[in-house]
């Protein structure tokens, strides 16, 4: 008897201390019937999954990871690469994510934390930049093929522009939230063909916290790598 308690118990350990993560994510998938759905993360250039589910007859979902830090997680019903994925900016604690099968990634409504919202409010920001140069450069291909000289090179110096104004955008926002990990992840994934100098500049304000997280030590290996050439 003795002995069955103690391997009942002994169970029990083994369970909690598997499903015992710092971090949660959970949330429904409308319209799924069946799938495996995978948390995953970024390694040398690759997805290495953190946790995944197989999922029969249920929309509802719960996985979990142990992170040391804030950093950039996905969620994809696939491990190919070329998978459609919803990213979002972990950290300890939880995050919801509820979106749909049919659009998976552009449906996913995400509450999570500081991050995600500091996150969240650059993507809108620098949205409008992306959408107003995608329809400039539209216009500027119907005026190349309506040999409209003039017009399409006017479009193409608004173009420029635009994009230096992004940049800048993204410089400020850096800057402004040097205290976020979010500051070292928009240098090095929005803007890592800008002048070193304006990388630079944000690398040095970072505080030893941010200058010793995951992207901070990334940005900081990218300038010395792109001053070395």
């Amino acid at each position: 008897m003795k002995t069955s308690l103690y391997f009942v118990l002994t169970i029990l350990i083994m369970s909690c201390s598997q499903t015992l993560k710092n971090t949660s994510v959970s949330g429904t998938i409308k319209g799924l019937q069946k799938g495996t759905l995978y948390l995953q993360k970024v390694v040398d250039s690759g997805f290495v999954t953190l946790d995944s589910l197989v999922m029969n007859s249920t929309t509802d979902f719960e996985l979990g990871c142990d992170l040391e830090e804030a950093e950039m997680l996905f969620l994809s019903l696939s491990k190919d690469l070329n998978a459609k994925r919803i990213s979002f900016f972990a950290d300890k604690g939880l995050t919801k994510i509820n979106t749909t099968l049919k659009r998976f990634k552009y449906d996913a409504q995400i509450e999570g934390g500081i991050q995600q919202e500091l996150l969240e409010t650059y993507n809108k920001n620098i949205k409008r930049f992306k959408d107003q140069k995608l329809e400039l450069i539209e216009q500027q291909l119907n005026a190349q093929k309506d040999k409209k000289t003039e017009l399409a090179d006017e479009l193409l110096n608004k173009i420029d522009n635009l994009t230096k104004r992004s940049y800048l955008y993204t410089i400020n926002f850096a800057l402004n939230n040097k205290d976020s990990e979010v500051a070292p992840f928009v240098a090095v994934s929005e803007i890592y063909d800008a002048n070193i100098k304006y990388l630079d500049t944000i690398n040095k304000v970072l505080p030893p916290k941010i200058a010793n997280s995951k992207y901070g030590i990334i940005l900081e290996a990218y300038i010395k790598t792109r001053n070395s050439k």
